[in-house]
């Protein structure tokens, strides 16, 4: 493959007619809000009039021969399939964070960011890629090289192109541009009437190698401490994904390790792995927004696997997989704390396991979802995931118990333009002659475009416990939904949230850094039942609000930062008439 990073290109008159913004004004933005997010994406490929020629049957793969014709003069990748056309030269071009050639970024502060940027490695990119020299063009495979690379944070942008085709081959130039990575940040929130801080040095794409590090410190309503973590999503040459994460706390330790060879493409044939979590902690019980309980709580879980598919066959994927699992949990009470009456019991489950998945190739790409000028692939195919295990006491198990698990997810298009989601859960164990510790969950979700730059959202979702452990609980408050109201406000083993928004999409785009949306919101929401509820407050409660959405597209830690205030509609009188809510969050 051919890598190439071209260098800026020479300083414009226009750019230095416009003068330079405030350097130090800049850095502050620039660093206020981490959310990876690239912008309108280019189409991979132009169009082109006639028929195709075909390569001759069986002929070998060559480079394509004479000059680089423009991306509109050439055929799309859909005509070239047609065509029988195959892959010959792969172009890699990645690019550093800003584009200097474009006077609106061509400033001291974006020069001096692309001077202390390392960028991406040619050879990361090429890893991550779905194709190769020789293979025929897929157009499937193309898009999924390009789903692929989206996936990594510390990328911008993705643009897969031909550009140049003859005697039936084709050379794909493959386009990237960076994202800056290192996050000296200094965080707050809030959401639910609770506080949360954090101070961390976070490289998510170290010396250009793809590989993430970072320190910090955190502080929220039930602990405070420090964390470390290390990984790379194509370690070793990439041939295996990684990752380490150590979190030291006041109330205890947890630890991540994670190795794994999964399956990377839809294509891909095989896969291997063995992940392992340790959790020491200590958790609260909540009662209106209050702690009124505490326990320990320690969980140690691991996986070995190994994993086989045939492959993209007619547009479907199917994957076996099976391994060993094991997870021991256990509950203490903590001296000197007021504990739970009862605690769930000790529990240990060891045996083997068999997992099937079902996945359709069907995405469609879309912009301004879920983010705002970015690139989404959303998944209109089906997605099933179903496990079953059986722990045996023979194994180290404290009982004979069949362990189950199972997700599910579909999207459908109504009417034109319309999107509904619908998705499914249901996890837990069978032992004795009955179930137990069981959840069950399920969601819908609506999207109607009104316009370029405004959409209603909705979403229903709803869980129920069956037969749970004692201290097993479902929460509705103001950090999972229900924003006008304290943080895990509700308590019980069944929970139904529902939402409505108005989203606006502003065509702003602050200092080339800020995407800028907005939001009107109306949530209801309850949780009862079970013996966590409490019989004086399982009612139905519901708020409405504003919010602002900013989006710092140009920097690859933390997604959207949110700003809400939201207004209770009948909560009790102890509840703040207005709740401020800020933090970063996934999606819009």
């Amino acid at each position: 493959m051919t890598r190439r990073r071209p260098d800026a290109a020479a300083r414009t008159s226009a750019a230095r007619a416009r003068g330079l913004r405030p350097a130090a004004a800049l850095l502050a933005a620039f660093a206020c809000v981490a959310a990876a997010a690239p912008v309108h994406a280019q189409p991979g490929a132009g169009t082109a009039s006639g028929t195709v020629p075909a390569p001759a049957p069986d002929a070998p793969p060559t480079r394509a021969s004479g000059p680089t014709a423009p991306a509109a003069a050439l055929p799309s990748f859909r005509e070239l399939e047609a065509a029988g056309a195959r892959i010959g030269k792969v172009r890699i071009v990645t690019l550093n964070i800003f584009d200097t050639d474009d006077p609106a970024e061509n400033n001291a502060l974006f020069r001096l960011a692309n001077r202390l940027h390392i960028v991406t490695q040619p050879k990361v990119i090429e890893r991550a890629l779905t194709f190769k020299e020789g293979d025929p063009v897929r157009v499937a495979v193309i898009d999924e090289a390009e789903r692929v690379l989206r996936t990594f944070r510390f990328l911008f942008d993705v643009r897969i192109r031909p550009v140049a085709y003859a005697d039936g081959v084709v050379d794909v130039e493959v386009v990237t541009r960076d994202t800056w990575t290192l996050d000296p940040g200094i965080g707050a929130s809030r959401a639910g009437g609770a506080n949360s801080s954090s101070v961390s040095l976070r490289e998510g794409n170290l010396l250009g190698t793809g590989t993430f590090l970072g320190i910090g410190a955190f502080r929220n309503a039930e602990r405070s401490g420090s964390e470390f973590s290390i990984g790379n999503e194509r370690a070793f040459g990439g041939a295996l994904s990684a990752e380490y994460a150590l979190q030291d706390n006041s109330d205890g330790q947890s630890q991540t390790l994670r190795l794994l060879r999964p399956f990377w493409t839809l294509d891909t044939r095989w896969a291997a792995g063995v992940t392992a979590t340790s959790l020491d902690r200590i958790e609260s019980v909540y009662r209106r927004g209050e702690v009124t309980t505490q326990y320990r709580r320690r969980d140690d879980v691991a996986e070995v696997f190994a994993g086989w598919s045939s492959g993209r066959v007619d547009g479907w994927v199917t994957r076996w997989s099976a391994g060993v699992f094991a997870r021991d949990e256990s509950y203490a009470r903590e001296p000197g704390i007021a504990s739970p009456p009862v605690l769930s019991p000790d529990q240990t489950l060891v045996g083997p396991f068999v997992r099937w998945q079902l996945i359709e190739d069907r995405f469609e790409k879309t912009v301004n979802r879920d983010q705002i000028g970015r690139t989404e692939f959303l998944a209109y195919g089906l997605q099933t995931t179903v496990q079953l295990g059986y722990a045996s006491t023979g194994l180290g198990s404290t009982k004979d118990a069949w362990v189950y698990q199972a997700n599910v997810s579909h999207a459908y298009e109504p009417l034109p333009r319309q999107t509904l989601v619908t998705s499914g859960s249901l996890q837990g164990q069978l032992a004795d002659g009955g179930v137990e510790r069981q959840r069950a969950g399920a969601r819908l979700q609506y999207y109607l475009p009104q316009s370029p730059r405004w959409l209603f959202y909705t979403s229903l979702a709803g869980d129920v416990l069956t037969n749970p452990a004692p201290l097993d609980t479902l929460y509705v408050g103001g950090d999972n939904g229900l924003r006008g109201y304290p943080l895990r406000y509700q308590s019980g083993s069944q929970r139904v949230l529902l939402t409505f928004e108005e989203r606006m999409y502003t065509d702003l785009f602050l200092f080339r850094l800020f995407r800028v949306g907005g939001a009107g919101f109306f949530d209801v929401g309850r949780a009862w039942g079970g013996p966590t509820a409490d019989p004086t407050n399982d009612r139905w409660l519901a708020n409405a609000g504003i919010g602002l959405r900013i989006f710092n597209v140009r920097a690859s830690f933390g997604n959207v930062l949110h700003v809400d205030l939201a207004f209770p509609l009948n909560g009790d009188p102890d509840v703040k008439k207005v709740q401020l809510l800020v933090k970063v969050r996934a999606s819009f």
